[in-house]
């Protein structure tokens, strides 16, 4: 083994990560949106290949990735995601809730192109990414002067 080991020579401290974040106007230091596709449900809408067979999937990962240089009241606020009511869960929906999922979880949407959606919901910074919704069913809407 050599003279200098540069494993051995750090202190645990140095391994600690700093959490990136946008210094807001009050001076507190608000973090940026994290992404988690932990509950992404391959079962609801449709799943990666699909997007990528329609030619969505690279647009929706740039999208991914301008979010995540922004903070939560950021995005919410230049409404790149939209927050829904507080209902429950949408009415009128051809999806069907997660059963490990709070029923008063506020569901969230992020407007790809078109019709298409990223679904998920909010805790804390963290964005959990649960469905791909090429059609727009999540949160199915009267269509405005038809």
């Amino acid at each position: 083994m050599g003279k200098y080991d540069k494993f051995n020579e750090r202190s645990l401290d140095s391994y600690k990560r700093v959490p990136k974040g946008v210094e807001t106007k009050q001076g507190k230091k608000e973090p940026l949106i994290v992404l988690s596709f932990r509950d992404f449900d391959r079962n609801q809408g449709q799943n990666f290949e699909k997007w990528e067979e329609e030619k969505l999937l690279a647009l929706a990962i740039s999208k991914l990735q301008e979010i995540c240089q922004l903070t939560r009241n950021q995005a919410t606020h230049q409404q790149i995601i939209k927050q829904y009511s507080n209902v429950m869960f949408p009415p009128n929906t051809a999806f069907k809730h997660p059963k490990h999922v709070l029923p008063d979880v506020v569901w969230c949407s992020m407007h790809i192109q078109g019709k298409e959606r990223i679904i998920g919901h909010f805790e804390d910074n963290i964005f959990h990414i649960f469905f791909l919704d090429m059609n727009h069913e999540f949160w199915i809407s009267n269509k405005k002067n038809t």
